[in-house]
C-alpha cells in the first residue's frame, strides 16, 4: 500500500489519526520506483524496530501485531508490503481479526499488485473494506523492466473480476499510456476513487512518463464519468490536492 495514501488521509479527510496496521511486511515485486522511496522508508522503520527482515523488505509476518489493531477509524492493512507474498493461512488470521474487531464503523483498505490473490479472501473481509490495486499504465510492452508484478492487462482483468463493490485504483507513478484504452479500463472497474501522480523520485529513477497534457485528459475523462480523482505528485505548483472527505460514501 503506497505510504503517501496514509499521509493524504491524515491531512485531507475526516480521519485525522489514520494509521497503518502491519501484521505482514515485505514484497518481492521489485518495482524500480519503489526502492528509492518506499523501501528506504521501511528499512528505516526496520532499524528502529530491530527487524532485519523489515530492513531488507523481505516478506514476513509479525503475528504479535494481530492483537494490536490501532484505534483509528480508517486503517491501511499491511500497507508496508504486498499480501500476495503472505501465507494464506496467516492472512486468514489477519482478516478474521478484522471481522472480530469491535469498532464496527471502521474503514479498512487492502491493496495488492496481484489482485487475484484477494479473491480467496472476499468471504472473510468486513463489509466496509476497500480493495485497491495499482495500474500505472495499460501497456504490457516493456513492463518487465519496471516490475515483476503481473502485467497491467492481467492485473486489470483480475481486479475487474473481483466481486466486490468498494474498489479504488492507484495510478502512481503514472507511466505512458493509451488514453482511450486506459480510460475505458478504469471506468469499467467503477472505482470509488482514483489516485494519480507522477514519480516522486525522478532524480533517482527514470520512467517512461506521459506528457502532462495526456494525464490531464485522463483526469478530465474520469471526473466527467463521475469518478473522484485525487491528484498527488503532478509537478505543477498550481495544483492543490483535492479534498477527499468521505471514504465510506
Amino acid at each position: 500500500m503506497p505510504y503517501y495514501m496514509s499521509i493524504i488521509v491524515k491531512k485531507e479527510t475526516e480521519y485525522k489519526t489514520t494509521k497503518s496496521w502491519n501484521p505482514f511486511v515485505g514484497c518481492s515485486f521489485r518495482c524500480i520506483y519503489c526502492k528509492p522511496s518506499f523501501q528506504d522508508l521501511i528499512a528505516w522503520v526496520g532499524r528502529m524496530h530491530h527487524c532485519k527482515r523489515c530492513q531488507h523488505y523481505s516478506p514476513h509476518a509479525h503475528p504479535k501485531r494481530l492483537t494490536k489493531i490501532p484505534p483509528d477509524r480508517a486503517l491501511f492493512v499491511c500497507e508496508d508490503g504486498d499480501i500476495a507474498f503472505a501465507h494464506p493461512k496467516f492472512m486468514e488470521r489477519v482478516f478474521r481479526a478484522m471481522r472480530a474487531d469491535k469498532k464496527k464503523d471502521r474503514v479498512w483498505f487492502v491493496q495488492s499488485k496481484d489482485p487475484v490473490c484477494l479473491g480467496k479472501y472476499l468471504g472473510l473481509l468486513p463489509e466496509n473494506t476497500y480493495l485497491l490495486t495499482t495500474l500505472e499504465t495499460n501497456r504490457d510492452a516493456g513492463y518487465d523492466s519496471i516490475s515483476r508484478a503481473p502485467k497491467p492487462s492481467v492485473r486489470y482483468n483480475d481486479f475487474l473480476g473481483l466481486k466486490w463493490d468498494k474498489k479504488m485504483v492507484t495510478v502512481e507513478p503514472i507511466l505512458d499510456f493509451d488514453l482511450p484504452i486506459f480510460t475505458k479500463w478504469i471506468e469499467s472497474i467503477k472505482p470509488k476513487t482514483v489516485f494519480i501522480g507522477y514519480n516522486s523520485r525522478p532524480k533517482a529513477v527514470t520512467l517512461p512518463e506521459p506528457e502532462k497534457k495526456k494525464t490531464w485528459q485522463l483526469i478530465h475523462h474520469l471526473e466527467s464519468a463521475g469518478i473522484r480523482v485525487l491528484k498527488k505528485e503532478m509537478r505543477d505548483k498550481r495544483v492543490k490536492k483535492k479534498a477527499y472527505r468521505d471514504f465510506s460514501s
